[in-house]
């Protein structure tokens, strides 16, 4: 599978078979954030891989009670850390460096036939709580990873024309 076939095809999976990740496909994924571009090539993320089911409860009802992230044998959760660092243009590198790095590991799983969903709607204070990370550290994106137990959704999607300007913003 090419780059943009994985683009235009995968989905965001709310619903997860019981099956369990691969090791040698979870360690892929991560190679794959290992991988990504960083500012000024640092890698500043830290990926906690959550597998025990209670633990993946707490963080479900902590994503404002999603229940679907705790059906899944696996969450990532994504984190920045050094929270401190702003680029040139004024935006905080861990947010955008650890976007990329999701974004990869997002890709690569779909090669390898696993669902994730991007999770931005959860109380940060709580996710550090349960999985004991330190207050400079940021948490960024979670994701379940597992097996779709559900057809693919339809995406929809702005025209090319709608997004996209040239030489200047119109």
């Amino acid at each position: 599978m090419d780059v943009f076939t994985a683009i235009g095809q995968r989905w965001s999976v709310r619903s997860y078979k019981a099956a369990d990740v691969e090791e040698e496909k979870l360690k892929r994924l991560l190679e794959a954030a290992r991988l990504s571009p960083s500012s000024s090539n640092r890698q500043e993320w830290k990926f906690i891989i959550v597998k025990n089911g209670e633990m993946r409860k707490r963080l479900a009802d902590a994503a404002f009670g999603q229940s679907f992230i705790a059906e899944a044998p696996v969450v990532i959760v994504a984190c920045g850390t050094e929270s401190t660092s702003i680029m040139a243009c004024g935006q905080p590198a861990h947010t955008v460096d650890v976007s990329i790095a999701c974004a990869y590991m997002i890709l690569q799983a779909y090669e390898l036939g696993l669902g994730t969903c991007w999770i931005g709607a959860f109380r940060e204070d709580e996710v550090k709580k349960i999985l004991k990370i330190p207050e400079r550290v940021r948490v960024v994106a979670m994701t379940p990873l597992g097996y779709p137990d559900e057809p693919p959704s339809k995406k929809s999607r702005k025209r090319l024309e709608q997004i996209v300007c040239f030489e200047k913003y119109e």
